[in-house]
């Protein structure tokens, strides 16, 4: 998944000391531990990088965090690899322009209600929540229901 816009609003705050802040739904953070805990790989391929993002994602244990990643498909491939899965193995959920290579690589293809309109075309599923307000969880919860796990 994508960090800003998928689960966080995409908001950054700077505090004065230049700290970044970004909030998180305790809902998506639930989804991704019941869905880790039942059996899902997560990994978290981020264009930024921030102490925030490690903080949250080792939270939730999340098992990869790529940061500052312009080509998004090398960590895809890192991962496909890693495992020893296909294209079809994988769900994504990404919200702007940079997701699109991988959006059309993952075998189900998901992005937030408040991701651009161009996005939106390339995706097989639009949620119907928006990014840091459970976007995340909702697809997990699909996932998870198509699997039998929920």
């Amino acid at each position: 998944m994508d960090l800003d816009g998928c689960l966080t609003t995409g908001h950054v705050i700077y505090s004065s000391s230049g700290e970044n802040i970004k909030m998180f739904h305790t809902h998506d953070g639930f989804g991704i531990t019941r869905g880790r805990d039942l059996g899902l790989i997560f990994a978290v391929i981020s264009g930024m990088s921030s102490v925030t993002n490690r903080m949250r994602t080792d939270k939730l244990k999340i098992h990869h965090l790529y940061e500052d990643i312009k080509d998004k498909l090398i960590p895809f491939e890192e991962l496909k690899s890693k495992y020893k899965l296909k294209n079809e193995n994988f769900a994504y959920i990404g919200d702007d322009e940079f997701d699109i290579p991988l959006l059309k690589k993952a075998g189900f293809s998901c992005a937030p209600k408040s991701a651009i309109g161009v996005v939106k075309k390339h995706v097989d599923y639009v949620c119907k929540k928006n990014g840091g307000e459970g976007a995340v969880r909702e697809i997990i919860d699909m996932i998870l229901k198509a699997k039998g796990l929920l």
